[in-house]
C-alpha cells in the first residue's frame, strides 16, 4: 500500500458537484493499493497513520498524533499511486489492485483508523472526485508498506 498524506486545515471531497465527506484539522490520505498487498499491509498502514506525530505541541514541535491533535482523516482511494511511468508516455497501472481486492483493504484501513478513535472520513471508492484541501504547512509524506521491514540507512 501507498499513501500520501497531507496535513490540513480543512478538506472536502465531491462527486458530481455533491459534497460527500468533509473535515477539519487532519490528514488527506490519498490511498494507492497494490496487487500484492494483503490485510496486514492495511493494518500496519493505518497504525502507522495514527502514530505520526505531524502536529505541533505548544513549543512548536511536532509532537501530537492525531489524537493529541483531535484530527481527523479523509481518505481517498487513488489506483494513480501505483502507476508505473518507466517506458512511454503512457502510466501502465499493472501494479494496482483491481476492485475486488482494494475496495476491502481500503475499506479495513479506513475502519482500523475509526476503531481507534479518530474520525475517517471517505471519499467514493472508484469514482471521479473533485478533492479540495488546504495543505497545512505545506506537509506532505508519503508512506509505503514495501518499506516498512526495510532496514533503515545508517
Amino acid at each position: 500500500m501507498r499513501a500520501v498524506i497531507q496535513r490540513v486545515s480543512s478538506a472536502s471531497v465531491s462527486v458530481d458537484g455533491t459534497l460527500i465527506s468533509a473535515i477539519g484539522p487532519g490528514f488527506v490520505v490519498f490511498l494507492g493499493i497494490a496487487t500484492t498487498d494483503t490485510s496486514r499491509d492495511a493494518q500496519r498502514l493505518a497504525a502507522k497513520i495514527l502514530k505520526l506525530r505531524a502536529f505541533e505541541d505548544e513549543s512548536d514541535r511536532m509532537n501530537h498524533d492525531l489524537l493529541g491533535a483531535n484530527g481527523e482523516v479523509l481518505c481517498v482511494s487513488q489506483f494513480t499511486l501505483h502507476a508505473d511511468l518507466r517506458r512511454g508516455n503512457r502510466p501502465s497501472f499493472d501494479r494496482a489492485a483491481k476492485r475486488e481486492v482494494a475496495e476491502p483493504l481500503y475499506e479495513q484501513s479506513c475502519d482500523a483508523i475509526q476503531a481507534a478513535g479518530v474520525p475517517c472520513k471517505r471519499g467514493a471508492f472508484g469514482s471521479e472526485m473533485s478533492v479540495e484541501l488546504v495543505n497545512d504547512g505545506p506537509m506532505t509524506l508519503v508512506l509505503d508498506t514495501e518499506d516498512f521491514d526495510k532496514p533503515r540507512r545508517a
